[in-house]
């Protein structure tokens, strides 16, 4: 099961569920070409960077996914009815109420982006399968990405059974982008854009097995306390690994390129800040921009130095 969790988190970064894809950019050209591997085949994508915006200008208009047009005016004409589905399948099968922010058109189907009401706290993606030629919504075949949700749900309970230590690492985020000339991304857009345990400036990724335990605690009860919560983690020993917290900021000004001696700066007092989750940490700085597109901004010009799990919290 580990090894299924990772390839899922892989999976999510180089594509979105029906064939949205996280790209690589380069600012030099107006339209250029990537290769993304989707369902083992690689095919080449047009990127326009007309699309780059400024981080604080970006609410998550303007996300798409290949192929979504068709679907994407269908499912906003049956908006209240995917609602009312997608509802109800979060209900019945993680026992979580949601909000649903974002409707994204796909190949033969709408992603539905909420988020959970309360604890645990996540955001996660529903599919809605649609009929274009009859313009039929199957609001009786909704459906998720295997693992996905529940890895969302994960990353939530992780959060309660390590609440002193989230509030440790917000105080944390809090006191970089005071120190430092950056920030994250609006909430507007990690509501409309992102999935699992995800806030302005960092997302969590689950890994280990544990977390299963975790979720199945919640499944069959959810006043399930976080004293308990916490008790499985840490007679389970888990190996800090199964668990990745990516640090994501952009830079505050405009054509600013990512400042390197900020991001040594902030990589060092990862390390040496001590009251942080038990975990792995990865720290990734951006310049201003993002693609408004797919959400996101890695620009040759990206700063990630630390290769995944170099910094270990016990």
């Amino acid at each position: 099961m580990q090894k299924n969790r990772r390839m899922l988190a892989f999976g999510l970064g180089i594509s979105v569920i029906f064939g949205g894809c996280s790209l690589g950019n380069d600012n030099t050209k107006s339209t250029e070409t990537e290769t993304a591997v989707s369902s083992g085949e690689e095919q080449k994508i047009s990127i326009n960077t007309k699309n780059f915006v400024r981080v604080q200008d970006y609410n998550g208009e303007g996300y798409a996914l290949r192929n979504g047009e068709k679907t994407d005016k269908i499912a906003e004409d049956n908006r209240e009815e995917i609602e009312v589905a997608v509802k109800k399948f979060f209900s019945e099968k993680f026992k979580t109420d949601v909000i649903v922010h974002n409707l994204v058109g796909a190949v033969n189907g709408v992603s539905v982006f909420v988020e959970s009401v309360g604890e645990p706290h996540f955001h996660a993606i529903a599919i809605v399968p649609i009929d274009v030629k009859s313009k039929t919504v199957k609001t009786d075949g909704v459906w998720s990405q295997e693992g996905q949700v529940e890895n969302a749900l994960s990353g939530g309970l992780y959060a309660m059974a390590y609440e002193e230590e989230m509030n440790n690492l917000d105080n944390f985020v809090n006191q970089v982008i005071t120190n430092y000339p950056v920030i994250g991304k609006n909430i507007e857009a990690v509501n409309n854009t992102a999935s699992g345990h995800s806030t302005p400036h960092y997302y969590i990724s689950i890994f280990d097995d544990v977390f299963d335990e975790l979720n199945n605690l919640y499944l069959k009860n959810q006043n399930v306390s976080k004293e308990e919560l916490r008790n499985t983690l840490d007679e389970s020993k888990f190996n800090p690994d199964g668990v990745n917290v990516t640090l994501n900021f952009f830079m505050k000004e405009a054509n600013t390129e990512p400042n390197e001696e900020a991001y040594d700066e902030i990589y060092n007092k990862i390390k040496t800040t001590d009251g942080l989750p038990r975990g792995s940490y990865a720290l990734i700085l951006n310049d201003n921009t993002i693609n408004s597109k797919y959400g996101t901004n890695t620009n040759d010009n990206t700063i990630n130095k630390n290769p995944l799990n170099q910094i270990m919290k016990e």
